[in-house]
């Protein structure tokens, strides 16, 4: 049997606006919407996110994503404005990483091994 990556399915107060703020603000790729299901998706490489509509407040989730190059991508969203909330520095967990915040409060703690 074969698996492959998981897709993280994050709640926000509305998909067009998260879709817009990943590919405006973190240079991701607008993947597919549907107005009926409340779902979409953005890409970036091998990551694709999944927005879930949701009424209501949204609860944030935290997401690990590896990088084969973590210096590269903290630059990448550093040039990008990006929220970074924890920047980038070897931890003491065996990992070098940085974390970023998106604008419904999501965290992406985004490492490689050290």
């Amino acid at each position: 049997m074969h698996l492959s990556q998981t897709v993280p399915a994050l709640p926000v107060p509305d998909v067009e606006n998260a879709q817009a703020y990943y590919r405006d603000s973190l240079g991701f790729d607008i993947a597919w919407h549907s107005v009926k299901g409340k779902l979409g998706a953005v890409s970036k490489g091998e990551l694709v996110i999944f927005f879930r509509e949701v009424d209501g407040p949204v609860e944030p989730h935290e997401l690990w994503v590896f990088s084969t190059d973590v210096d590269e991508a903290a630059r990448h969203f550093e040039d990008l404005g990006a929220d970074i909330v924890d920047p980038l520095a070897d931890r003491p967990w065996g990992l070098r990483q940085f974390t970023i915040r998106d604008e419904n409060g999501h965290l992406f703690h985004i490492h490689c091994d050290l």
